[in-house]
């Protein structure tokens, strides 16, 4: 017996300022009779951050911008299992909505009145930890350069070892998610690698690419404290600035930072072409999304 493929898909609690705090969205399928939040299958090879954005600007119509990962929620469709990621997504414009055979309807409503109008007990799960986050007020979205090949094989100095083919196609699969946080400025450490791995990302945002000796390895004899330090600083900085930002750092700089930022000593090893969704309120960090 053939066994059950499981379906993937993703969505987002999408949300917009109002005059007694905030309203989000939620959608009206005619096929199912119902009000839930918006989500839709991955496509193939899709990452679940670029599905679930593009999932809610086509059923709802908004462009989205995510922040927060929120619950994965878990269930059987149509006698398959479903996983479902969700991500806490403010409003950056509404293109004008559609109804279609898919969603007819859409609503705005304060959380406490849609988590009464949801059809299903995880969607409401979901709407009460969005309830219970801080207010997001920047984002950032830090990676790691992509793969350079081994520094054995470079004879020039270290921070002129480009990117090899597949650090170049991690750079390029990189740039769509870069751009999902509408960046208003690239920063990037000081090595070629990490300045090529933002080049698509510049030429798809029309963004230059700012150099940071903040995001920087150690220099030889200097206390990796130093680094961790400064960057976790920046990072405060940039996050409390409240203007989202893309930043390319190295391996031996993002874990330390992320472990004084969150005060935790998780594992915040970062592979190369990897990194986090960022979310800060005020110079607090509140979200860290493994992409």
């Amino acid at each position: 017996m053939a066994a059950v493929t499981g379906i993937h898909a993703a969505g987002g609690v999408v949300w917009r300022p109002a005059d007694d705090g905030v309203q989000v969205c939620l959608v009206h399928r005619p096929r199912y009779g119902d009000w839930s939040l918006p989500k839709g299958k991955l496509e193939r090879g899709e990452h679940p951050l670029l599905a679930a954005v593009r999932e809610v600007a086509e059923e709802t119509g908004v462009r989205a911008v995510p922040q927060v990962r929120l619950p994965t929620v878990g269930y059987r469709s149509e006698g398959r299992p479903k996983t479902v990621d969700y991500w806490s997504m403010r409003a950056a414009g509404e293109g004008g909505f559609q109804p279609d055979t898919e969603v007819d309807g859409i609503r705005w409503l304060p959380v406490d009145d849609a988590v009464r109008l949801v059809s299903y007990p995880h969607d409401a799960e979901v709407l009460a930890t969005f309830a219970a986050l801080a207010p997001v007020t920047g984002a950032l979205m830090l990676v790691r350069h992509a793969q350079a090949g081994r520094r054995a094989t470079w004879s020039g100095p270290d921070t002129g070892r480009p990117l090899d083919a597949t650090g170049q196609a991690q750079a390029h699969r990189l740039a769509p998610l870069v751009a999902l946080v509408r960046p208003v400025r690239l920063l990037s450490a000081s090595p070629r690698r990490c300045r090529q791995t933002l080049d698509p990302a510049a030429e798809l945002l029309d963004l230059p690419i700012e150099v940071l000796g903040d995001l920087d390895e150690p220099e030889p004899g200097q206390q990796p404290d130093e680094r961790r330090l400064a960057a976790a600083a920046r990072l405060t900085e940039l996050g409390g600035a409240g203007e989202p930002v893309a930043l390319c750092s190295q391996g031996k700089v993002i874990p330390g930072a992320l472990e004084l930022l969150t005060g935790r000593a998780d594992d915040f090893t970062t592979p190369k072409g990897g990194g986090w969704l960022l979310a800060f309120a005020g110079p607090r960090l509140i979200g860290t999304d493994r992409l």
